[in-house]
């Protein structure tokens, strides 16, 4: 069988799709998560050998699951390091024989679910780096290779598996449990998982360095993991209102770009090119997280601004003195300097950019802002309309400077040359 052949092929997607659940099915067991990663590997490598010549079986994830725990089981057997591990899971197979490893197929064949939930929390705690939350997350969760993840970030492929090296070897020295924690820390590791999850779509929806716009099947991936999440946590309210939010947003990208890839602002686009299935599923999801009585969560009140655009058929139509009092709500629970900036813009439409000035340079000294080019990009936005057209070049000019997208670079440098012109 050859790796460009159709059954090579359809062998690697259904390990893909089954990888997370079957690597967070060992991690239980196994309490190790690299050797989870290598029991999964192994089982792929027996599915290459034996599907071509058997055919794939009627249900590849149980398959894949059974022949990973008869090789979990033989390593417990015969590596030196098989009695510490027997004796963490309450079992000593070198003497109770065939019951004991029917125990442990049971032990195994617990909820998948419980396991994949527990892998997210696992990913995402706080004692990591954010970038390694995002890196092990994407690897573990996501299904990504280390070069994808590399790829999609812009970053050389040595330095993500250094990352992810480090995450599972700081998971294991901390010796964190393999659970869902619960109460104040639950609720601590939920923020940091949904924060993971989001800063993954945003990469993918406005890319921060590179020569696309967007990187779409980053923001797919974000989405299909905060899926997993909410039907793994169905009562939990900010995480549909994260998932609503990511498909509203998500629901533009067709329109995003030009024909050349050029980016489209939001007032500019084709609304006949927005995703209207991705609108009613990000609006019905929303109406979800109100109704668990999440309306005033942080991810809810960023999708309800994002519904505001989306159910305006054309950019007149858009509600901005609501969305101005949302993010004045949002401001109110989640204070932030990037909120402040983007009330600014939509007090710009509905109450003018005078009014807009006033409350970007109350926030243009705040040294987390000193380096983030939207700031100086709205700022010239503003000027512009104020008829300070030297200012606004001056702006988009800086915003150039501070940007590592290409397609954006150039986008500001066309602004910037239009102010110098008027």
């Amino acid at each position: 069988m050859t790796p460009e052949s159709p059954t090579h092929r359809a062998i690697i997607a259904v390990f893909k799709t089954e990888q997370p659940r079957l690597i967070a099915g060992l991690t239980r067991v196994v309490r190790d998560i690299s050797l989870a990663e290598e029991l999964a590997q192994d089982a792929l490598l027996v599915a290459l050998k034996t599907w071509p010549e058997r055919g794939v079986p009627d249900n590849p994830a149980a398959w894949l699951m059974q022949t990973a725990k008869r090789r979990a089981i033989d390593m417990f057997r015969h590596r030196s390091m098989a009695r510490d591990k027997l004796a963490e899971i309450g079992r000593d197979m070198d003497s109770a024989g065939d019951d004991a490893i029917e125990a442990l197929h049971e032990q195994m064949d617990d909820e998948v679910g419980d396991d994949l939930l527990k892998m997210i929390f696992t990913a995402c705690h706080p004692i990591l780096p954010a970038e390694a939350q995002v890196a092990l997350t994407l690897r573990l969760v996501g299904g990504l290779t280390t070069e994808e993840i590399a790829r999609a970030f812009l970053v050389a492929e040595p330095t993500i598996g250094q990352r992810i090296v480090r995450a599972k070897k700081a998971i294991s020295t901390a010796q964190i449990p393999y659970a869902v924690p619960s109460g104040a820390e639950r609720a601590e590791r939920l923020a940091s998982v949904l924060g993971v999850i989001y800063l993954i779509f945003n990469e993918g929806y406005s890319a921060t360095a590179g020569e696309d716009w967007m990187r779409p099947q980053l923001a797919q991936e974000a989405i299909r993991l905060g899926r997993v999440l909410a039907g793994l946590a169905p009562g939990d309210s900010e995480v549909h209102g994260l998932v609503a939010l990511m498909e509203i947003q998500s629901s533009r990208m067709a329109a995003r770009v030009g024909a050349d890839g050029e980016p489209v602002l939001l007032l500019d686009q084709d609304r006949g090119r927005w995703d209207r299935a991705a609108i009613e599923r990000g609006l019905a999801t929303l109406a979800r997280a109100i109704e668990l009585g999440g309306e005033s969560g942080p991810y809810a009140l960023q999708a309800a601004i994002a519904a505001c655009h989306a159910r305006a058929r054309v950019a007149a139509e858009t509600d901005w003195s609501r969305i101005a009092a949302l993010y004045g709500v949002l401001a109110q629970i989640s204070p932030s300097s990037v909120v402040e900036l983007n009330r600014a813009v939509a007090v710009s439409m509905a109450d003018g950019p005078a009014a807009a000035l006033v409350l970007i340079d109350a926030i243009r000294d705040d040294p987390a802002l000193a380096r983030y080019h939207l700031l100086y990009s709205v700022r010239g936005d503003v000027l512009g309309k104020l008829g300070r057209h030297a200012e606004a070049a001056d702006e988009f000019e800086r915003a150039a400077g501070l940007t590592r997208n290409g397609r954006e670079k150039a986008f500001l440098l066309g602004r910037a040359r239009d102010e110098r012109a008027a």
